[in-house]
């Protein structure tokens, strides 16, 4: 076994050992609005030595999950059920666990930073600790930020007297810069990843603080050049307002700085793209996304192997399974939209490509493109590996043919075309976040989850400098950034004469599509859309998969099941598009054509700048009067 993969059990097994002990040491109601005073073991005893903190700072990694997002996007063809966030039909919830989990989250840290004032030892003793605290702080505050705009600050860990139980709504701003804050803290004391030792692999980092503040800075940056205080309200009657602290940094500074801070991380050297296209072949973007140890992918490769992963939870089939339904549900599954963002691999869309082959039969549209299509996206009548001990066929005998497993299986994907009943990988089926483990069965999958990677970073570095440069970047610096991707994807690099030739492009567009693609799954679109202020133009419209009309879907056999056809016709509610239509404010995404089946109709959509932010939990409302409800709740 990789030493670092033995390095990152041992962190696991201590932490969790923690999470026994944090439930007298730590504890904390999971209503922030009811919290009790800590137990005397942690007041008294606790927090006394160096080791103290860091097992301290060790539990708050517990805390971070399996994000799992995207559903129900644009870029998402799972519908899930009938209360489709897409459809801007939220009501306002009686609890929320975003609110809950997040402000119970928040006690323990500030708890550490608060005893960390006390400690009568030397701070460098504790520094790492403390700056770990500060950085977790300003990530559970972004996860409130981005739910609901401006919510109450709390840096102290609160008694049932506090009368912080009871205050009002701090702005946007004030809790932007109050993570700002915290970031500079954990960037002046966490440690670089190059400095890192073997038994502190998986814990955070200097370049993971720079990469967050970077993302954070992009975030509110655009959403104040594009949204403005629109979801503010007046502070008064309704919303958080729109009050300022001192000093609070304009657009330009926050993007010149999230530039600055994306470049240090490139300059580093801590972090690389994954890229084992000679080791793997052309689905190598695959098993960036299940990897686990060698048996998890036809290279022996372990997560030792990825240098792309900057921020992690760290899970492991013996200590911390993900327990979701992932590879059964195959919840990151394109729509038609998404399958025509994929480039071919001259660098161009479909709509203008001499490489794109077209939608004629079943496997054209997958020809001559983007390698995180072939890899993450199964292509009608290719064969795949199941999962497990017998699931479709079973897990992955590398090195074997599909025809010599010793299993009577059929392993050639068809699409499900015919039924509606499932809401979810109709026509397509992704397969990013699934296993082909032959030791996997659902809910056992123990890959890593990535909450900041290196891939975002140069997507952050690009879009900071196109929006800095209004609407213009240089070939040098896509050079640097988003060509990265695209080279390790299969994909023409991006350029300034690439694009001239057709006004339907533009750079801010092309640098969006790539984050788009790049980062589906990973719980990005819906924030994109809502700071980009174009979440209404991009939902509000019908949700397609597969060109049915003149293709061959439409009269082929299923070889699985012969003597019926792989589409079943007359029983999709919304039937097939009739006349060309346009599925996004920009116009290089690619128009949807006559003949693609209807999931989802756009009369079912009705996403509103209300939907940018969700609702105060009524809870929350009836136990603290000062708190005011987002506009339009």
């Amino acid at each position: 076994m990789n030493i670092l993969d033995t390095k990152y059990r041992n962190i696991l097994t201590k932490v969790f050992c923690l999470t026994i002990l944090s439930c007298f040491t730590l504890s904390s109601c999971e209503d922030y609005l009811d919290q009790l005073p800590q137990d005397v073991v942690s007041e008294v005893i606790y927090y006394q030595t160096p080791e103290q903190f860091t097992t301290a700072s060790n539990y708050f990694y517990t805390r971070l999950g399996f994000f799992d997002g995207d559903e129900q996007s644009d870029l998402s063809n799972n519908m899930g059920d009938e209360n489709n966030y897409a459809h801007g039909n939220t009501i306002v919830p009686t609890t929320d666990p975003v609110w809950n989990d997040n402000y119970s989250s928040l006690r323990p840290i500030n708890q550490l930073i608060e005893k960390a004032e006390e400690y009568s030892g030397e701070p460098a003793d504790i520094e790492v600790p403390v700056a770990t605290a500060h950085f977790f702080r300003a990530w559970h505050y972004y996860l409130l930020l981005r739910r609901y705009g401006g919510v109450p600050i709390v840096t102290r860990a609160l008694e049932v007297t506090s009368e912080e139980l009871y205050g009002s709504r701090n702005s946007r701003y004030e809790v932007v810069d109050q993570m700002l804050k915290d970031l500079d803290v954990a960037i002046s004391g966490l440690p670089s990843h190059n400095a890192l030792s073997a038994e502190d692999q998986g814990k955070l980092t200097l370049e993971a603080a720079k990469s967050f503040k970077a993302r954070v800075l992009l975030y509110e940056a655009t959403w104040e050049k594009y949204v403005g205080s629109a979801t503010d309200g007046d502070g008064t009657t309704v919303g958080a307002g729109s009050a300022k602290p001192s000093g609070y940094p304009g657009v330009t500074e926050m993007l010149t700085e999230a530039k600055q801070q994306a470049l240090e991380v490139m300059n580093s050297g801590a972090y690389e793209l994954w890229d084992y296209r000679e080791e793997i072949g052309e689905d190598h973007l695959f098993y960036l996304f299940n990897l686990e140890e060698g048996g998890s992918n036809p290279a022996g490769l372990t997560k030792a192997d990825n240098k792309e992963f900057i921020f992690q939870t760290v899970y492991d089939f013996n200590y911390r399974k993900i327990n979701q339904n992932l590879t059964h549900a195959k919840p990151h599954t394109p729509t038609r939209k998404l399958m025509d963002m994929y480039l071919c691999t001259d660098g161009l869309p479909v709509q203008f490509s001499a490489d794109f082959e077209g939608y004629s039969t079943m496997t054209s549209e997958f020809q001559n493109r983007d390698l995180r299509l072939k890899g993450l996206v199964k292509e009608p009548l290719e064969e795949y590996w199941g999962w497990g001990a017998a699931t479709q066929g079973g897990g992955a005998q590398y090195g074997t043919d599909f025809d010599e497993s010793g299993i009577e299986f059929d392993y050639r994907y068809v699409p499900q075309l015919v039924s509606p009943g499932n809401p979810r990988n109709i026509g397509y089926q992704g397969r990013k976040f699934t296993t082909e483990h032959r030791l996997r069965e659902t809910r056992e999958e123990s890959y890593n989850y990535p909450l900041l990677r290196y891939a975002e970073v140069l997507l952050i570095y690009a879009e900071a400098t196109c929006e800095l440069g209004e609407g213009s970047i240089s070939d040098a610096d896509l050079d640097m950034s988003i060509n990265k991707i695209r080279e390790r994807s299969g994909v023409a690099p991006l350029t300034n004469a690439l694009i001239a030739p057709y006004g339907d492009l533009s750079m801010l567009g092309e640098i969006h599509r790539e984050r788009a693609i790049e980062l589906f799954g990973e719980d990005f679109r819906f924030d994109d859309l809502k700071r980009w202020n174009i979440a209404p133009e991009e939902l509000n419209n019908n949700v397609c998969v597969n060109y049915i009309e003149g293709t061959e879907f439409e009269t082929a056999e299923n070889p699985l099941n012969p003597g019926t056809k792989i589409f079943a016709e007359g029983v999709w509610p919304y039937g097939l598009t009739t006349t060309e239509q346009s599925v996004s404010s920009y116009a290089g995404i690619a128009n949807h054509k006559p003949g693609a089946l209807i999931i989802d109709a756009a009369g079912n959509r009705s996403f509103k700048l209300q939907n940018y932010l969700d609702p105060i939990p009524k809870n929350q409302l009836d136990i603290n009067e000062n708190l005011l409800q987002n506009p339009g709740w």
